[in-house]
């Protein structure tokens, strides 16, 4: 159950918001508002925008050109940019050599296996024909010697440089020291091996 002071506080408050209502109704009735309200088109067509004031700008349509294409040299002798140094300022490191060297002991591998292979394919004999041959050359032991070790050279040096790679990927011995040392000690293991295969 409400009690009468509660009923009697709802019926204030909502004649309260009647009376509001009426008010705001009353004013917008009013002369005064209603005139603003009818000139509200008029001022709104009187209004000087900016843009308007301003000018809008007139846009030309061009036919678009491709950008002329220019040599790299050219552009950077314009821009007035230094050339970058080139290697022969740089003086040799056992890095470098082995690292080039070891690249050009691949490709040489790699001539030697395609060469044997398609030969095997395309040529009529089989591999002792061709060494009867060599050997009724009766060439010195010293030539064949040279012959043998400059074969077994890149074969001898890949292989030991790769072990050096391959012991790189495990994260250990790339500081500067440990790098130059691996690289002597790969250097007398290929030499090693070359001798030893040319001996054979």
């Amino acid at each position: 159950m409400c009690s009468s002071d509660s009923v009697k506080s709802t019926r204030s408050l909502v004649h309260c918001v009647e009376n509001m209502a009426l008010f705001s109704c009353m004013r917008l009735s009013s002369r005064p508002v209603l005139t603003t309200l009818n000139r509200f088109p008029s001022l709104v067509g009187s209004v000087n925008y900016a843009q308007a004031a301003a000018g809008v700008p007139k846009i030309v349509y061009k036919k678009f050109e491709p950008p002329v294409e220019e040599h790299i040299d050219i552009r950077n002798e314009k821009l007035q940019r230094p050339l970058s140094p080139h290697l022969t300022i740089y003086s040799i490191q056992l890095t470098t050599v082995l690292s080039i060297t070891h690249r050009t002991s691949g490709i040489l591998l790699t001539g030697y296996f395609s060469a044997l292979g398609i030969g095997a394919l395309v040529l009529p004999h089989d591999i002792s024909h061709y060494i009867s041959i060599i050997e009724s050359m009766n060439l010195s032991p010293a030539t064949l010697f040279i012959v043998k070790a400059c074969l077994a050279a890149p074969f001898g040096y890949h292989f030991a440089n790769g072990i050096r790679h391959l012991y790189w990927d495990t994260a250990k011995g790339l500081s500067i020291k440990e790098v130059y040392s691996t690289g002597y000690a790969m250097l007398a293991v290929a030499a090693v091996m070359t001798l030893g295969l040319a001996a054979l």
